[in-house]
């Protein structure tokens, strides 16, 4: 049968297609034309339609036609013109085929209370009438289109020109779809009563039929079981006994709602060079955000970035820093930063209340470079040397601020000449310090826990005073040839483990002296630590020694150093080690707040020995010349475990049905309502529906059936 119906369509869509290519040969001939369609019903303001045949010569005329009121037929068709409110175009299409296009001139917006505007729709129905399109050669008419034209009102909104923007409600008590019939932009949906761009007398012509439930705007209805949804009339025959009085807020219709953290996706690595973005202008400056120079551009300073000297890298406010670098110069520098002219360094720099401070350069000329340059002991013969005037070797900042505001800034630029035989290594420093009112603000490691990076504080109890003191524990810090003689020191980082250290010279006659090698060892061990105390937080109380731990000396053993030979010293303390044990008591806006425990220092002892084979033999023969000997330091930081309570028994690994954090179905809290922790109504009323509960089943327990056997089996028992 499919087939068969297939066949008789397709047939029948042939026979026309013929039809219409006959017609239209046919009227090539005959000078005959013909609309398709010869009936239209418009909705719209814009109707189309086509007349084919032999259009060559043809005009159209458009008039307003009524039905006859005893036969209900139409005229005859007019060639004559009338005025509409219609626009008639055509358009050749071809040459057997014209397109008719009819638009509407007039708004079909509905007319508000005494509006005096004539261009808009009195009522509903705003077009409601016939038309009817006639083409003619010269005066005579050859055919003709009607036109039903029915067309309703428009509701547009009455903010249509506005920019608004829109406002989301809090999403703890209101979804983000609010009303989901809204489906056109700046336009009143039909029978969406939630739409916001409905006026009040667009809301008069359906307010009775608005559409209902979530998608008609009620997206989050009251439950039958409040107690405030059911009335006296339809209430069912358990309300209100079991009703619960509880806030709007609290709907399940809403779900679930966690507050969330947005977290922006790290950038993978690159190996291109970072271009800095345009800076933003500066209304008010505030931790961390950039300086900016009055011609809108980052005011950089030499720093460390990523172990690595950059020497344009934007000055942050309130960030302190103190760096040096180290660069090697075989020839006189000539840019930025070693040679620097005073209108360079002299920059005008936004002080973030739409004004401008200017650096006031101070120059300070330093002979003695021997703190900057260390030769690299490359000497080139044919070279002339180097003799390098006005080298920049340090530049400090002072940044004075107020509020969120710059108040002034100056810099210390020092500078030498460098006059040297061959390639020199220059240690050049650069610091920037914020002062609030020429003083500078104590330095925290946390408030309060301590923070990872941050220096470890340490004290120490001043003299006739029972106020602590701050100072640092420090690891060794070697430069230029790393001998303890020129190595400098550097705090220990909470958090961080590190190792370091520095050679120190010997030579045999110090061998033979083994006591005063123990004991110059020690001196520089101990010029590590010279605290007796450690804040157990970043921020400590200096009065309250509660904030403050006992830092413990692992004593050296004394019975080590027997056995020392010619050229060897045994028991050596030339190794220090530092143990933290931290601890997380909690978190403080998601941020963890650690704590120190305990410190212990604890020193390893090793044996010197002159190592007299290969290339070392003078110094076995030379009592005064001196081999290095390593001295090292380490720091070590452990976590303490928190306790997380008594393991799980085996009970509620396996059976979890009973856990009420894991099922929505909770054995346990059965009685809920009948507790303290049942909030919905008072603790009275909800305890003397319990009791009547009781009652009910006591008294239900007794009249019923199963009481009725039970005394009936003890009568027979009896018996």
């Amino acid at each position: 049968m499919a087939k068969e119906g297939n066949i008789v369509f397709s047939a029948s869509v042939s026979r026309r297609v013929v039809s219409v290519l006959l017609f239209v040969s046919s009227a090539l001939g005959q000078n005959i034309v013909v609309f398709q369609p010869s009936l239209l019903t418009a909705t719209g303001p814009a109707v189309t339609a086509y007349l084919l045949g032999n259009t060559s010569g043809v005009s159209l005329n458009l008039r307003t036609v009524s039905p006859s009121n005893t036969t209900g037929s139409i005229g005859s068709p007019s060639c004559a013109e009338e005025a509409t409110r219609w626009v008639l175009t055509a358009e050749q299409i071809g040459k057997t085929a014209l397109r008719v296009h009819l638009q509407l001139n007039q708004s079909l917006r509905l007319c508000a209370e005494n509006d005096t505007n004539s261009d808009c729709c009195l009522k509903s129905l705003c077009v409601l009438e016939t038309l009817q399109v006639s083409a003619c050669v010269g005066s005579t008419p050859h055919a003709s289109l009607l036109i039903r034209a029915s067309i309703h009102a428009r509701l547009f909104p009455a903010n249509a020109g506005a920019d608004n923007k829109t406002v989301i409600a809090n999403q703890v008590y209101q979804p983000l779809g609010v009303c989901p019939c809204d489906l056109t932009f700046r336009v009143c949906d039909v029978r969406c009563c939630c739409d916001q761009d409905c006026s009040s007398d667009d809301l008069k012509l359906f307010a009775s039929h608005c559409l209902p439930g979530p998608f008609g705007g009620q997206v989050s209805p009251a439950p039958d079981y409040q107690c405030s949804v059911q009335s006296s009339e339809n209430a069912p025959d358990w309300f209100p006994f079991l009703c619960v009085n509880s806030p709007p807020e609290n709907n399940p219709y809403l779900g679930f709602f966690y507050q969330g953290d947005t977290i922006a996706s790290s950038p993978g690595p690159s190996f291109q060079t970072p271009v800095l973005s345009a800076p933003e202008p500066v209304s008010l400056y505030i931790q961390g955000s950039p300086i900016i120079t009055k011609n809108g551009q980052y005011f950089t300073i030499p720093q460390m970035i990523l172990g690595h000297c950059t020497n344009n890298a934007p000055a942050a406010f309130l960030k302190n820093f103190q760096v040096e670098c180290v660069t090697l110069l075989s020839s006189c520098p000539n840019g930025s930063p070693f040679q620097t002219q005073p209108t360079d360094l002299s920059t005008e720099i936004m002080n973030g209340q739409g004004g401008v401070v200017v650096v006031n350069v101070t120059d300070v000329e330093v002979p003695d470079l021997s703190l900057f340059i260390s030769e690299s002991g490359a000497v080139d013969s044919t070279s002339e040397g180097l003799v390098c005037q006005n080298v920049t070797l340090a530049l400090d900042y002072k940044f004075f601020w107020t509020g969120n505001s710059l108040t002034g800034v100056t810099l210390t630029h020092t500078a030498g000449s460098i006059i040297s035989n061959g390639s020199v290594a220059l240690t050049a420093r650069y610091s920037a310090v914020f002062l609030n009112r020429e003083f500078m603000p104590e330095t925290k490691s946390g408030n309060p826990g301590y923070q990872v990076g941050k220096p470890v504080i340490a004290g120490v109890v001043g003299n006739n005073t029972e106020a602590i003191q701050k100072t640092s524990i420090n690891v060794w810090k070697p430069v230029l040839d790393g001998l303890c003689s020129t190595a400098q020191m550097k705090p220990v980082l909470f958090g961080e483990n590190s190792t370091s250290g520095c050679l120190l010279a010997a030579s045999q006659q110090n061998l033979t002296e083994c006591n005063l090698l123990r004991e110059m060892v020690t001196s520089l061990q101990e010029t590590l630590i010279a605290a007796t105390y450690v804040a157990k937080n970043g921020n400590p109380d200096l009065s309250t020694m509660t904030d403050w731990v006992n830092i413990s000396f692992v004593t050296l053993n004394s019975s080590a150093a027997v056995g020392d030979v010619s050229g060897a010293c045994s028991g050596i303390p030339s190794h220090q080690h530092i143990q933290v044990w931290t601890l997380t008591t909690g978190l403080i806006d998601g941020v963890p707040q650690r704590e120190i425990r305990a410190l212990e220092v604890r020193y390893g002892l090793s044996a010197w020995t002159l190592n007299c084979g290969g290339g070392d033999v003078p110094s076995c023969e030379n009592l005064e010349e001196p081999q290095l000997f390593p001295i090292t330091s380490t720091v070590t930081f452990i976590d303490i475990p928190v306790n997380t309570g008594p393991p799980k028994s085996r009970f509620r690994i396996n059976f979890t049905e009973y856990d009420c954090n894991r099922n929505d179905v909770c054995w346990p809290e059965l009685a809920f309502p009948f507790t303290k922790y049942y909030t919905g109504e008072p603790y009275s009323q909800s305890l003397a529906k319990g009791m009547i509960l009781v009652f009910m089943f006591i008294t239900a327990s007794i009249l019923g059936t199963p009481w009725r056997q039970i005394r009936q089996a003890w009568h027979n028992a009896a018996l």
